[in-house]
């Protein structure tokens, strides 16, 4: 007994939907308001050994960005019964809004402290959102591989930053031996 040929049923989330997503966040993130219309605001601050230069952020953020993307929309398209796809897409929702948050937390306040948290808050959404995606599409949780990496760098960059740079929307400054 043979089965006919079926062709599996269309994605209902398309590849526009992902980048509405992305560029939505992007949008949000870039605010005027958020970077005072000062870039260089990285730069002048007092880094750990190993901190990546200013430069290097808008490329890495755009290959994790669209990994990430590629990620959500494989998750999103998944049967909606599928254990562990609500979590996962949850997660990767709080990842995009603390992603979104970012530029006017860090830049727009000019607190380390508020960078640093939400770095570190996204680290951990996104090491929840892995879990969760590995379980139900591994190719998918591949795809958020370089974010943890890169929150994971960027953590300890953040944490660092923190402790030894002021933090204008806190007033604190760090105490200096």
């Amino acid at each position: 007994m043979t089965t006919p040929n079926r062709v599996p049923p269309a994605p209902r989330w398309r590849w526009w939907h992902a980048a509405a997503v992305g560029v939505a966040a992007n949008a949000i993130g870039s605010l005027p308001a958020g970077y005072r219309g000062d870039t260089s605001y990285f730069d002048r601050l007092n880094t750990p050994p190993g901190s990546p230069p200013g430069w290097l952020f808008a490329p890495v953020w755009a290959f994790n960005n669209a990994a990430t993307l590629w990620s959500n929309l494989r998750v999103a398209n998944l049967a909606p019964d599928t254990p562990d796809r609500r979590k996962a897409l949850a997660y990767e929702g709080i990842s995009w809004a603390l992603f979104a948050s970012f530029s006017g937390l860090y830049f727009g306040l000019r607190s380390p402290v508020l960078g640093a948290a939400v770095t570190v808050a996204s680290l951990g959404a996104t090491s929840a959102s892995v879990a969760a995606t590995s379980r139900i599409d591994p190719k998918a949780a591949w795809g958020l591989a370089p974010r943890l990496a890169w929150l994971g760098y960027a953590s300890y960059v953040a944490v660092a930053s923190a402790l030894t740079n002021r933090d204008e929307f806190f007033q604190w400054a760090p105490r200096h031996r």
